[in-house]
């Protein structure tokens, strides 16, 4: 399949680079050491269509597809990949409202977050439950017309500033451990949430993450998202998704680590000659070069695939596992390649590796995309 970008997303493409260029450039340094979340930004990000953008535009999104929001996804991580989550996932969670909420539910909670004026979440990792979905033991007890919540969740993107999350529990507990979860939408300002930020992360610092804790939290049933007992499922249909922009991140990254070694490596002399012209210099270039552009057409053909409507869920997963494993081997040649200069903070090579690594732990880590293609490939 051979994946070319319209000229409208070239255009979204390179709008998406400049204005990461010029807002998140300034605040980069500061965000990392302080854990600065950076809502301006993700304010002006979402009146230039970059927050939902793919929404369609009758939910305030800009429509622009889930291939469109991998090219956006692909240019803020060249800049900033913590920053660039706060734009990207400010609607982390909004995707199993668009897949399975009501027509009310959509027309509630969508088109806020794709204006800047909220933030979402999905409320899914546990404390003692990460990858193993089914572990989850929040529950939900209905009592008339209310579910009442009680649990735990950790490492919850933007937990702290969300204005609701969207949380995966246990309403079913009489059955089989797949069909016993819901998801449920719970405001962040429902009494008796409880929510604390993580600090202390390696990478991706200004994204914000936190610790939630449900005590007796009293939502609407109206708050369920499709149906009830088929929460496992939508669950992972959820994560399809959202692994293709994962993988988008991660070559976001990759470029900016091999962009930055190629000019070091012409700049630099070492025993008389530029660093760049040594073979072994060429060797580490060039299998940069090529990780990244198999990565690009893992993570773009399965964007288009989604879009299409024929969706290659393991392909994603092939995506997402790659993206992590390119990320973290580009990171690492860039600061060998820059040597001293690397380790330092004074260059952006150290801030890149700390960044990537996170690429294989969440959104299902490199195992668990693993487990699925292999599966897969023995059921051919």
């Amino acid at each position: 399949m051979n994946i070319r970008l319209s000229e409208e997303l070239k255009m979204l493409k390179e709008m998406a680079y400049k204005f990461a260029v010029a807002e998140f450039t300034p605040h980069i340094r500061e965000c990392d050491e302080h854990e600065k979340y950076t809502p301006e930004i993700r304010k002006k990000a979402a009146q230039n269509g970059l927050v939902g953008a793919w929404i369609p535009d009758t939910y305030g999104g800009a429509g622009a597809g889930i291939l469109g929001n991998a090219v956006i996804t692909e240019e803020l991580s060249k800049i900033d990949m913590g920053i660039g989550l706060n734009v990207v996932a400010a609607c982390f969670g909004c995707e199993s409202i668009f897949q399975y909420g009501s027509e009310e539910q959509k027309k509630t909670w969508l088109p806020p977050v794709c204006a800047g004026d909220w933030v979402s979440a999905g409320a899914f990792t546990e404390p003692n439950a990460g990858t193993d979905v089914a572990g989850y033991k929040t529950r939900a007890v209905r009592q008339g017309d209310q579910y009442v919540i009680n649990g735990n969740k950790m490492f919850i993107t933007n937990g702290t500033v969300c204005n609701f999350m969207v949380a995966q529990c246990i309403t079913n507990p009489d059955q089989k451990k797949h069909n016993s979860f819901s998801l449920i939408i719970v405001p962040a300002d429902a009494p008796g949430v409880t929510r604390n930020k993580i600090r202390g992360k390696m990478g991706i610092r200004s994204s914000d993450t936190a610790e939630i804790a449900f005590e007796d939290v009293k939502v609407p049933v109206t708050n369920l998202v499709g149906k009830e007992g088929k929460g496992f499922y939508e669950l992972m249909h959820f994560f399809d998704t959202t692994r293709v922009m994962v993988s988008a991140q991660g070559l976001g990254l990759s470029e900016a680590c091999l962009e930055t070694a190629v000019k070091y490596c012409k700049e630099r002399t070492a025993f008389g000659a530029p660093l760049g012209s040594y073979q072994l210099t060429q060797k580490k270039l060039a299998e940069m070069a090529i990780m990244i552009e198999a990565l690009r057409g893992l993570v773009y053909q399965s964007a288009a695939l989604i879009d299409e409507g024929t969706p290659d869920y393991t392909l994603a997963a092939m995506a997402k596992f790659y993206s992590g494993q390119t990320a973290v081997f580009c990171a690492n040649y860039a600061v060998e390649l820059h040597g001293g200069y690397g380790y330092i903070d004074e260059y952006a090579c150290q801030k890149w590796y700390r960044d990537a690594k996170i690429l294989e732990l969440y959104e299902g880590t490199k195992e668990a995309e693993i487990m699925t293609i292999g599966r897969f490939l023995q059921t051919k």
